[in-house]
């Protein structure tokens, strides 16, 4: 059984990992395209989560190497297998905006973009795009939740 500090590196690890993963390491075609229908998008997406659980994996160890964490490799598989299956559902994007759709999110997760009614505009009245957007937020906060689920399956298995 893991220990509290144990679950605390670990998600503090996964958790930098994953911002690192999912904003430096993706490339800018994976971001594009993990979204498209069909098998194009699907090994977009799962070439990003590749990446994305490589830097997670070699994050970790070094963590762990650093402050002697012992995990077991029961808890790092499941909870990797856990983290990226979570990941590469909620890149898909049509899955994640059908769960704000089923949690009547709808208008946040249209929130920044042409879509939503009071969507940003410039001086000319033409659509501004902005960073941030609901469905960005809610695909960060859905990561993160899996991310605490990871962590406690790799800290406590």
């Amino acid at each position: 059984m893991g220990t509290p500090a144990a679950f605390a590196t670990v998600f503090a690890a996964l958790f930098v990992a994953h911002s690192v993963g999912d904003h430096w390491v993706q490339t800018s075609r994976q971001a594009a395209d993990k979204g498209r229908p069909g098998w194009p998008g699907r090994l977009a997406d799962a070439r990003h989560v590749a990446t994305l659980t490589l830097t997670k994996a070699v994050l970790l160890a070094l963590v762990a190497g650093v402050l002697g964490l012992h995990l077991r490799v029961l808890g790092l598989v499941v909870g990797f297998a856990v983290d990226a299956a979570s990941h590469w559902w909620a890149d898909r994007r049509s899955t994640l905006a059908w769960l704000a759709k089923v949690t009547r999110n709808s208008e946040f997760h249209e929130l920044g973009t042409p879509a939503h009614p009071a969507a940003p505009a410039t001086a000319a009245g033409g659509y501004a795009p902005t960073l941030g957007t609901g469905a960005y937020a809610l695909d960060q906060s859905w990561h993160h939740l899996w991310l605490l689920i990871a962590a406690l399956l790799i800290a406590g298995i």
